[in-house]
């Protein structure tokens, strides 16, 4: 497959992730703008739960556009899928305050998020099948790991406009009108987004030749099991997510030092990972994953007391960086492994379904439940917490989980590889 095409999935795909987790990076001013409170905490809690209900969306988003790719393509799919998105945020922007609609304009709010979760819930599965049905089989991690490295480019681009736009104004302007100008922008790319993806290639052409050897338990247990490992990849990376709000309401930082400690460990996602995926290439799906996460968990504590004890721009732009790096190495595989476990007519409806589950269960609620944990313990390391016990589950989730990867199941059966085993 030409690399343009692969770039055309990739790029679409981390445009529409832009659009979705910008909400984040801005709770505080759309919380003083559609959800006044008489304090600020209650403000924001409304604002987060708002951004929850864009979660609630995501696992019919999974089911109608992951049965259309699996049904009549993945093109289509991600073609509407990329649609909605960009209507979602042209109508978040276009949005008039509370103090000018009243009470039409939270539920305005609401509305937009619901499109945008059923859009993204729809635009996992299909883009995640047309990588692995790309990719040639001893590549399929690297290529299925450009997924996930464009999401997280989405949120680098999404922290580099809020430290910008935070940095050009004052609190008060960005407070207004500042915030508006990142989804503005958001919603002028939609047109590149969408000529990019016109002329994809199709890659559901029928039905496997040799499908996957079924895992111990069939499907049903490969879904399980990647729900598990979904889950606990939700809540460690909204956690992270979360470190702009954390930083700035929590432990009181300026809105700059907010923004870039979080750019800083989006970025520090998206440069590895894609070395996650090679790697995963190289000696197996099941070695990285678990090896990361695990050292993630044994990092995620001393992390978050590092930031809080010190209270610096250093502590916090140093923890993010490091819990970053092991986020990017770990997650790849995940989805890499789900993709390849699952034949080609169930693939993106199977990976849709599992990651919009996972998503609108945590990742919706992370960000909230943190907030509200720190609220009422009093205890700003909560999200630490928090975090490692979901890498914790994700590591024994992954450990029962069965080896995908051609080369390393051609280890074991040499004559696996030339035949190009796997779903792909």
């Amino acid at each position: 497959m030409p690399r343009r095409h692969v770039a055309a999935v990739v790029i679409g795909n981390g445009l529409e992730f832009y659009d979705f987790i910008a909400y984040a990076f801005f709770a505080l001013q759309i919380s003083r703008t559609f959800f006044p409170a008489r304090d600020p905490t209650s403000s924001l809690l409304l604002s987060l739960a708002t951004f929850g209900a864009g979660f609630l969306m995501r696992p019919l988003g999974g089911v109608v556009l992951g049965r259309l790719a699996d049904r009549r393509g993945r093109r289509p799919a991600m073609m509407l899928s990329f649609s909605l998105m960009g209507l979602g945020m042209v109508g978040l922007a276009l949005t008039p305050s509370y103090h000018s609609i009243g009470i039409a304009a939270p539920m305005l709010v609401i509305a937009w998020r619901l499109l945008q979760g059923f859009a993204v819930g729809g635009e996992v599965g299909p883009s995640m099948a047309f990588l692995v049905e790309a990719a040639p089989p001893a590549r399929r991690g690297f290529y299925s790991s450009l997924q996930p490295a464009t999401a997280d480019a989405g949120s680098v681009a999404a922290g580099l406009v809020g430290a910008v736009l935070a940095t050009l104004l004052t609190p008060q302007a960005l407070d207004e009108w500042g915030w508006r100008v990142a989804f503005v922008l958001g919603g002028l790319v939609v047109p590149v987004g969408l000529a990019i993806r016109r002329s994809l290639p199709e890659t559901l052409l029928g039905a496997d030749a040799a499908p996957p050897p079924a895992a111990p338990g069939g499907y049903r247990r490969v879904a399980l099991l990647g729900f598990a490992m979904l889950g606990s990849a939700t809540i460690i990376g909204y956690t992270q997510t979360n470190l702009t709000t954390f930083a700035a309401h929590t432990l009181h930082m300026s809105a700059q030092t907010a923004f870039l400690g979080t750019l800083i460990n989006a970025l520090c996602m998206t440069c590895f990972d894609p070395v996650g995926g090679a790697l995963s290439d190289r000696i197996g799906r099941k070695p990285v994953m678990i090896g990361a996460t695990a050292l993630l968990a044994a990092c995620t504590y001393p992390a978050f007391r590092i930031i809080v004890e010190f209270h610096t721009p250093a502590a916090l732009f140093a923890s993010a960086a490091l819990l970053g790096i092991l986020t990017g190495l770990s997650q790849p595989p995940v989805l890499t492994a789900l993709a390849e476990s699952v034949p080609r007519s169930r693939r993106a409806g199977t990976v849709a379904i599992v990651y919009a589950l996972a998503i609108s269960l945590f990742g919706g609620s992370t960000q909230l439940i943190i907030n509200w944990l720190i609220r009422a313990t009093g205890n700003p390391l909560a999200p630490g917490w928090y975090m490692l016990g979901a890498a914790v589950i994700g590591v024994v989730s992954m450990s029962l989980m069965r080896e995908s990867a051609p080369r390393a199941l051609a280890a074991v059966r040499p004559q696996l590889l030339p035949g190009e085993s796997g779903a792909a």
